[in-house]
């Protein structure tokens, strides 16, 4: 919501608007931002969406796109820390990719990732850090979901359970699961030449309201630019905007 936020911002006053989403899925995420685009005073936009579940492909290299007369807008959700950087590969594919965006003049690029710090730590703080951060994770997930109930077992088995062991089992370039801080991903993005872009006050403030009546533990912050989300005194995840 806050990444549809700050996209639904800077594109308010285009007609042509291109967004490129690293990590598209089902794209449930942009329904709500393709209706409040329609029900604009001015008319709606014409959007192109491209999808990208491959940050190997050629169109992760900017091949074959197509944003003549476009605005466009990028959004990296819970996919740049499978980007091996410069601990792992000469070739620093995370910074790569950025430099890239950059180079395609976005109006805004929206991240969104875990607050964890598991890309260059040793292994032993490694393994403290993700026992800390995944305790929470379970924690709130029990104040919803029953422990046999099949789409939570489902999400444990396929999803968390395969990050923790890449996280702890692996290294080098087999351990994909990198995450970084918002701290070193702000870095990251003032190197490749961007500028922080504003969250929108109105869209925090309802993320916030909708998290209090799901559940009081939850907790949102903002600061340093970002937007955190967390769960009692455990922060989970961080979301950014950039042009």
């Amino acid at each position: 919501m806050s990444a549809n936020g700050a996209i639904a911002e800077a594109m308010k006053d285009e007609n042509r608007i291109h967004i490129i989403d690293f990590q598209i899925a089902q794209g449930s995420q942009w329904v709500s931002l393709i209706q409040a685009l329609a029900a604009r005073p001015t008319g709606p936009s014409q959007i192109h969406i491209t999808g990208i579940n491959d940050s190997t492909s050629a169109y992760a290299r900017g091949g074959g796109l197509d944003i003549t007369g476009e605005a466009l807008a990028v959004n990296f959700p819970f996919t740049l820390h499978h980007m091996l950087d410069e601990s792992v590969s000469t070739c620093n594919h995370r910074d790569g990719l950025l430099r890239l965006v950059k180079s395609l003049s976005p109006k805004v690029v929206t991240l969104i990732e875990q607050e964890s710090n598991t890309n260059t730590t040793p292994f032993f703080p490694r393994f403290l850090e993700t026992l800390d951060y995944h305790t929470a994770i379970f924690e709130s997930i029990d104040v919803k979901l029953p422990r046999e109930h099949k789409g939570r077992i489902n999400v444990e088995q396929h999803c968390l359970a395969r990050d923790v062991v890449n996280i702890i089992a692996c290294e080098g370039a087999a351990r994909v699961e990198r995450h970084e801080v918002l701290g070193k991903c702000r870095s990251r993005f003032l190197m490749a030449g961007f500028m922080p872009f504003p969250l929108s006050p109105f869209v925090n403030a309802t993320i916030k309201t909708l998290l209090e009546s799901y559940c009081k533990n939850y907790r949102l912050e903002e600061r340093d630019g970002g937007l955190y989300l967390g769960w009692i005194n455990r922060t989970l995840v961080a979301s950014s905007a950039w042009h």
